[in-house]
């Protein structure tokens, strides 16, 4: 009941996005049903039928990966001072978030069902009532526990997988305190005044402690408003591009040889190569891994030689959020490049690609687009005290934007050739 009520009375824009799970969910619900209705139609075509229930771990994916974006980004179950006196502490807040993402989950599912049913010629009395029932084995009754087991994969999914990424880090990071904003104090070397016994005033670089903490607290102990210190690179930069390679190279091969199996995949793609199919795998999750290591790289080269404040603000920004927004720009990147391959394809002598697929491919792509941008989102949200800072400071007030505009030109500029080269090189094999 609580999840309902927090639900009911979140902010617009955070129903927005959940209708938007719960949209996400019912694409990927209505193809898992077509593969159980495909499998009712050929009952001997087992091999068919587990191909096309696996083309669909594609869209469920992307779905659980959208659905617990937006459940660490949403306001209502975020943890705030005095909520554990009422009960709502961590644990709880996680509950409440993985509830939350079960019922919008589950909406969509439901409206698959429906959806589902409809075309099959079940429910009648709406326009296309059958419209698709020699595709979905309307002749055959349907089983509806199978029907119910496939429709609770993706709430279940990402239900558990919100419950993980939500759950509390350990007693030692429940204690730890606000963290501070990561251009508090030291980038621009901003002085605070100390309180001194005799009552005078005078400017340090050390930030003041806190009422009832003592000035000199031992290494365990933690000091209030002392700046954080800048977090590491991600190290996923090199065995990203390894995998990147060895997914290149297995693509590369397996379209150059004669002897590899071939899949008989739906949407057109008949007769392609296993080991094609599995380097384009390999490639999609080596950009995802390279993600978060090429946005910190993209911050450090605008902080070099001499940067302004301009180029300094932008870098840190990024080196800040890089595991926040790199891992879906680099899923961006992935599909971006396997949609160039599907153009490709499409573009000469084989088959079209189906509405099925179709449907797949906006469900994985709008997944991933929507993702990247609820975590530009919440990025901007993080560092907005920092701006706030800096206006107050005097900075002009089209800095925030010129800053923006200046670490999405150098993302492009990273990102964009990349998917490019990436992409060609996965299409060749396809094409030669």
């Amino acid at each position: 009941m609580l999840a309902l009520r927090l639900a009911r009375r979140a902010h617009p824009v955070v129903q927005l996005r959940r209708l938007l799970v719960a949209a996400a969910s019912g694409g990927t619900g209505f193809l898992l049903l077509c593969a159980l209705g495909y499998a009712l139609s050929h009952p001997h075509a087992s091999s068919g039928s587990l191909l096309r229930l696996l083309w669909c771990l594609a869209p469920a994916a992307a779905t659980v990966h959208f659905a617990v974006t937006v459940a660490r980004t949403d306001p209502g179950t975020r943890p705030r001072p005095g909520l554990s006196a009422i009960g709502l502490g961590p644990v709880r807040l996680m509950a409440v978030s993985a509830v939350t993402t079960a019922l919008s989950t589950t909406l969509g599912s439901l409206l698959a069902l429906l959806v589902f049913l409809h075309l099959r010629g079940d429910l009648t009395g709406m326009p296309f009532d059958g419209a698709a029932a020699d595709v979905l084995a309307a002749d055959r009754p349907l089983p509806l526990p199978a029907a119910l087991t496939l429709l609770a994969l993706v709430p279940v999914a990402a239900s558990v997988t919100t419950a993980l990424v939500l759950r509390p880090r350990g007693p030692r990071a429940r204690a730890a305190g606000p963290r501070t904003r990561f251009m508090a104090y030291d980038t621009f070397d901003i002085g605070r005044p100390v309180r001194e016994p005799a009552g005078a005033t005078r400017f340090e670089e050390e930030p003041e402690p806190d009422e009832g903490t003592s000035a000199t607290a031992g290494p365990d102990q933690p000091q209030a408003d002392r700046p954080e210190a800048p977090r590491p690179a991600p190290g996923g930069l090199p065995w990203g591009v390894a995998v990147l390679a060895v997914g290149l190279a297995v693509e590369t091969y397996a379209g150059q040889s004669d002897t590899g199996s071939l899949l008989a995949l739906p949407g057109g793609f008949a007769d392609s190569p296993a080991g094609v199919l599995g380097g384009w795998l390999l490639t999609a999750l080596g950009l995802a891994l390279t993600g978060p290591g090429l946005t910190h790289l993209t911050g450090r080269l605008l902080q070099s030689v001499r940067p302004g404040a301009l180029r300094l603000l932008s870098g840190r920004v990024l080196q800040a959020e890089a595991r926040r927004i790199g891992r879906p720009l680099g899923v961006v990147c992935a599909v971006a490049s396997g949609a160039y391959a599907m153009a490709t394809l499409s573009s000469g002598a084989r088959p079209t690609v189906g509405p099925l697929t179709l449907l797949g491919a906006l469900v994985v792509a709008g997944c991933t687009v929507l993702t990247l941008a609820t975590a530009a989102v919440e990025a901007r949200r993080a560092h907005a005290d920092t701006t706030a800072a800096l206006l107050r400071m005097g900075a002009p007030a089209a800095l925030p934007r010129q800053a923006a505009l200046l670490r999405a030109g150098a993302l492009l500029a990273v990102f964009g050739p990349l998917t490019w080269t990436v992409a060609e090189l996965a299409a060749l094999p396809l094409t030669s």
